[in-house]
């Protein structure tokens, strides 16, 4: 992976996953001794006559208090969550999404009523639910817990994240 695309897990004070940030401001964060460097990249950061550890894991010296530790629910995170597929046919293109029961039926905007749909599966469902238009889900909506989330669906997931966000528990029941 590229030095420009490298990403860092920050952890708080008391080693909860808090974040995922450029390895910028991660090196800025250890360089002013504001957090711990835990893991280091295989690539080392060079400068003309210095070489820094890449930051791969750190942890905040002071603790974070967050007030709402929750994953937003944006259109965005929605296609995250359903791996940028129509829920319905598996296609990448022409993406949006559906109200499984659609808001003119009562339906609400929220993670389990929303999926990722293709506009031909979307056109196609109407004003329906799925099982009154005939048409199935490839998976069940469901709402990412905040590790999960930052786990799974933050892009590219370095091996040395894995035992700060935990096992992989199983996403379907």
């Amino acid at each position: 992976m590229e030095i420009e695309h490298k990403r860092t897990l920050i952890l708080n004070q008391d080693f909860s996953p808090l974040t995922v940030c450029g390895y910028k401001k991660a090196f800025l964060l250890v360089y002013l001794k504001k957090a711990e460097l835990l893991e280091d990249d295989d690539q080392p950061l060079r400068t003309v006559d210095k070489s820094f550890a890449l930051p791969s894991v750190i942890r905040l010296n002071k603790y974070a208090n967050l007030p709402y530790k929750g994953v937003m629910l944006t259109r965005q995170n929605i296609f995250k969550r359903d791996a940028f597929t129509c829920q319905y046919c598996g296609s990448e293109k022409d993406l949006t999404l559906d109200h499984l029961v659609p808001r003119s039926k009562g339906g609400k905007s929220i993670w389990t009523n929303l999926v990722t749909a293709c506009k031909r599966c979307n056109a196609k469902k109407g004003h329906y639910t799925p099982e009154a238009s005939g048409m199935k889900l490839i998976r069940a909506p469901f709402k990412p817990s905040y590790i999960m989330f930052i786990r799974d669906f933050s892009g590219h997931i370095n091996e040395r994240w894995k035992r700060y966000l935990g096992k992989k528990e199983k996403l379907m029941a």
